[in-house]
C-alpha cells in the first residue's frame, strides 16, 4: 500500500510581503521615469511633454534624425562614442595591470591603492574643475614659453590643450578606473595560483601562463570592467562639463536641451542612448555566458 504525502507549503512571515512591496516601489522608482520618457517618445506630431498621449508614431525619431535645434546630435554622438571606447579600452588594460602588480606586496602598496580610488570621494563637479584648471595654468605656461622663445606667432594662435582625449578622456578616467580597481582586486584576491605554477611546470613563459591561463579564467570580469567603462563613460556629465573644452559630448548636449526644447524629440534622444546603454550591457553579459560556455567545454575535454 502506498503512502501518499502531502506537502505543505511553508507560510511566508509577514515581512515577506512587506519587503517584497518595498522592492517592488524601489524598481518603480528605479526605472520608472525610463519607461515614462521611453512611451513619450512614441507620440504623434502634436504630442507634448506630458501625458496624455496625442497619437503614437515614431515621428519624434525622424525628427531627432535631421538634428535638434542648432546642435549638430550626430557629431555629439560620435564624440561621446569614441570617448567612451578609448576610456573602455584604457580601464581595462591599467585595471588588469594593476590587478596583477598588487598580487605582490611592495613598498607603498596601500598608499598606492588609497590614491587610486580617492576620486570616488570627491565631489565630479571638483574634479572637473581641477582638471580644467590644471589644463588652463598649463596652457598659461605654454603660451608663456613660446613668447619667452621667440615663437610668438605659436603663441598668437595657441588656444587649448584641452579636449576630447586630452583634459576630457582624464575626467573619465578618474570615474571608471577605480571601479575597474576595485573589481580586478576582488578577482585576484580569489586567484589560485596554483593554475599558474603548474602551466609554468610545463614550460610555458609567462606571457603565455597570462594569455592561455590567467586571461580566460578572469575573462568575464574583464567584460564586466569594461562594460563598467563604456556606461560611466558614456553617461558622465559632471566630470565633463568643465573639462571638455569647446566641444560637448551627448549627454551635455542633452543637458542643454532640456531647458530649450519643448517637443518629445528629447524624449527620443533619452532612449536612444537608453537603448545603447543596454544594448552595450546585454551584449557584455551574452559575452560573459558564451566565455562561461566555452570555459566549462574546455574543462570537460
Amino acid at each position: 500500500m502506498q503512502t501518499i504525502r502531502v506537502k505543505h507549503r511553508e507560510r511566508r512571515p509577514a515581512s515577506f510581503y512587506w519587503l517584497a512591496l518595498l522592492f517592488g516601489l524601489f524598481v518603480l522608482f528605479l526605472y520608472g521615469p525610463v519607461i515614462t520618457i521611453f512611451i513619450l517618445s512614441f507620440q504623434g506630431p502634436e504630442g507634448g511633454l506630458t501625458f496624455p498621449m496625442r497619437g503614437v508614431s515614431l515621428h519624434w525619431f525622424a525628427v531627432l534624425r535631421n538634428g535638434v535645434a542648432d546642435i549638430d546630435i550626430w557629431a555629439a554622438f560620435g564624440r561621446s562614442v569614441r570617448l567612451a571606447l578609448v576610456v573602455t579600452v584604457l580601464t581595462v588594460v591599467f585595471s588588469v595591470a594593476a590587478g596583477l602588480a598588487f598580487r605582490r606586496k611592495f613598498r607603498g602598496d596601500t598608499a598606492v591603492f588609497y590614491v587610486s580610488v580617492a576620486s570616488l570621494i570627491m565631489p565630479s563637479i571638483i574634479v572637473s574643475l581641477g582638471i580644467g584648471l590644471t589644463f588652463r595654468l598649463l596652457d598659461n605656461g605654454v603660451k608663456y614659453l613660446a613668447s619667452a622663445w621667440g615663437y610668438q606667432s605659436f603663441a598668437d594662435g595657441y588656444t587649448t590643450s584641452m579636449g576630447l582625449f586630452t583634459s576630457a578622456l582624464g575626467a573619465h578616467l578618474t570615474w571608471t578606473l577605480p571601479f575597474g580597481l576595485l573589481v580586478m582586486f576582488a578577482v585576484f584576491n580569489r586567484f589560485n595560483p596554483a593554475y599558474e605554477e603548474a602551466s609554468r611546470d610545463l614550460g610555458a613563459t609567462p606571457w603565455q601562463s597570462f594569455r592561455h591561463v590567467v586571461l580566460p579564467i578572469i575573462g568575464p570580469s574583464v567584460v564586466g570592467v569594461a562594460m563598467f567603462g563604456f556606461t560611466l563613460s558614456w553617461d558622465e556629465i559632471a566630470r565633463t562639463s568643465q573639462a571638455i573644452g569647446d566641444q560637448n559630448t551627448l549627454p551635455l548636449e542633452l543637458q542643454g536641451l532640456t531647458t530649450s526644447v519643448t517637443t518629445p524629440v528629447i524624449y527620443a534622444l533619452g532612449t536612444m542612448t537608453t537603448v545603447l546603454s543596454f544594448t552595450v550591457m546585454g551584449t557584455c553579459l551574452l559575452a560573459v555566458k558564451l566565455l562561461a560556455r566555452r570555459r566549462t567545454a574546455a574543462a570537460l575535454k
